[in-house]
């Protein structure tokens, strides 16, 4: 793959890992960003998502580093860093050296994952990770669906911005999952840093059927490039996460989330294994997608028919607020310029 012409650095909330893989007392290794990382839970319940390193001589704190109630110690020299990144105690010394500190990011559990806040400036959070449940205003929770089925595949050479790009490509879903017709976008919101795309979409008929014959569809919440929320209608009750995270200059970790609902008073064995084959099913769906996009070049600018040009050109333009430079590819200047034209 040739290496994308965007920053592999962008700013937002992305998943570095599950919950339940970071229990009480246990530190978890990780590397994004082109950084070592490590996310520890202490004895009370709080994570904490820092760098790797010891600030006295540099021994990796995930190997051999240990909780001591609220506190993480090094395995060299015992040397104690709080939550915040603070040393709070060097055990054969007075005091603790308050002029180091380890770097920490900002870190919340949500729908069973823990999202890490990245900005290479170092600026604090300017909006929320979306909720798969809470963001929808529906007052559905967790307990209305199935336990979540879960996809991670480690080191694909692909951008986050391509799975967000995904989301307005009207066309790719007959030729990649074998929709009947072209979906109908109704919404296109790139207004925010969190942004919001709803069309209308069948997996079923045949394409002498007309979209407005079609009565289901999908509402996308897209909480900067990390993480991106979708709530399925008119079809089987479905919610699911996409969440693709830097790792270095060339390939991102791919974690994927489904939620199949559960019909009242239905809720019997047989009814968990036909929810359990169409969330198998929704996640090969999803691996199409990756096949593609692990091997896709970042054409900028693209060439777009007259259809596709207003939702590439919004979501490129979008997208530019979360890098480094404000630039994020070309494509939405040209286009932009062609508008004016």
């Amino acid at each position: 793959m040739a290496k994308p012409p965007l920053s592999m650095k962008p700013t937002g909330w992305f998943q570095v890992a599950w919950s339940d893989e970071i229990g009480i007392g246990d530190v978890h290794t990780m590397k994004y960003f082109g950084h070592e990382l490590i996310a520890w839970r202490t004895e009370s319940g709080t994570i904490t998502v820092m760098n790797a390193y010891c600030e006295h001589l540099g021994a990796h704190l995930g190997f051999g580093g240990h909780v001591e109630g609220d506190v993480l110690q090094c395995p060299f020299h015992g040397w104690q860093w709080d939550t915040e990144g603070r040393n709070v105690c060097i055990p054969y010394d007075k005091r603790p050296n308050r002029g180091r500190r380890i770097k920490t990011y900002p870190t919340v559990e949500r729908n069973e994952s823990v999202y890490l806040w990245y900005d290479d400036n170092g600026r604090e959070p300017f909006f929320e990770a979306p909720d798969v449940f809470a963001s929808f205003g529906d007052d559905s929770t967790v307990a209305d669906y199935y336990p979540q089925r879960r996809l991670f595949e480690r080191g694909h050479e692909m951008h986050p911005q391509y799975v967000l790009e995904n989301g307005v490509d009207f066309a790719h879903f007959k030729y990649v999952h074998h929709t009947p017709i072209n979906p109908i976008f109704t919404r296109h919101d790139f207004d925010e840093p969190v942004s919001y795309v709803d069309f209308t979409i069948t997996f079923e008929g045949d394409d002498q059927q007309i979209i407005d014959d079609v009565q289901s569809g999908v509402e996308a919440i897209n909480g900067g490039l990390g993480i991106a929320v979708t709530k399925s209608w008119g079809m089987v009750d479905n919610r699911t996460i996409s969440c693709i995270t830097p790792v270095d200059d060339y390939t991102s970790d791919v974690r994927f989330m489904v939620y199949i609902g559960r019909t009242p008073g239905k809720d019997t064995e047989r009814a968990a294994a036909k929810a359990a084959d169409f969330g198998n099913e929704v996640i090969r769906q999803f691996r199409q997608d990756i096949y593609i996009w692990s091997h896709q070049r970042y054409s900028d600018p693209p060439a777009l028919t007259g259809d596709e040009h207003s939702g590439f050109t919004a979501i490129r333009q979008w997208a530019k607020q979360f890098y480094p430079d404000g630039i994020g590819g070309s494509a939405a200047e040209v286009y932009a310029a062609l508008e004016r034209g």
